[in-house]
């Protein structure tokens, strides 16, 4: 499958916020553009990005822009191989980008690494509040255009027991 790369998955994850290039993709990645081709033909091939546009540049070149053929991640009507297999490939994504930031720091590198794992026990209401603050993080902080560092940042909310139904008994 398409997603089974970590690095593919992070391309389509920089894809999400803005139609791009593989030289601009490049940056996202930290590996030279020509080394991308073929992991975005790969994703093309699986109806998973398309050609946006065919951006001129100098000499009458021209280069491709790609955007993801679907707007977000797979829907909660995925089956549920195709959601695991995605979520997999996600967090070899993310364990690819910590073990890059570490490397990069034991190299005498400067990388700001935050981990935070821990259960909370949520109501119904206090699930919604926390998606909220999360949304409203996500809105405040997400301007691809400001300056900084790019940094991701992957937030899990899972439940780990079956929820009561509304009109179950307490």
């Amino acid at each position: 499958m398409a997603l089974a790369d970590p690095l593919r998955i992070r391309l389509l994850e920089a894809l999400w916020g803005i139609p791009q290039s593989a030289r601009e993709l490049a940056d996202h990645v930290d590996l030279p553009a020509d080394r991308l081709y073929y992991h975005l033909n790969q994703l093309e091939q699986a109806g998973l990005i398309e050609i946006a546009e065919y951006r001129p540049l100098a000499r009458g070149k021209v280069e491709r822009v790609y955007t993801p053929a679907f707007a977000e991640p797979p829907s909660d009507a995925a089956n549920p191989e195709e959601m695991a297999e995605f979520l997999g490939s996600m967090l070899d994504a993310a364990r690819a980008d910590l073990n890059a930031a570490y490397l990069s720091k034991h190299n005498g590198g400067r990388r700001e690494i935050d981990l935070h794992r821990g259960a909370l026990r949520l109501t119904d209401e206090a699930l919604t509040e926390l998606r909220s603050h999360i949304e409203q993080l996500a809105t405040r902080f997400g301007d691809r255009d400001a300056p900084g560092v790019w940094t991701r940042v992957v937030i899990a909310v899972v439940d780990l027991q079956d929820r009561l139904s509304p009109d179950a008994p307490a």
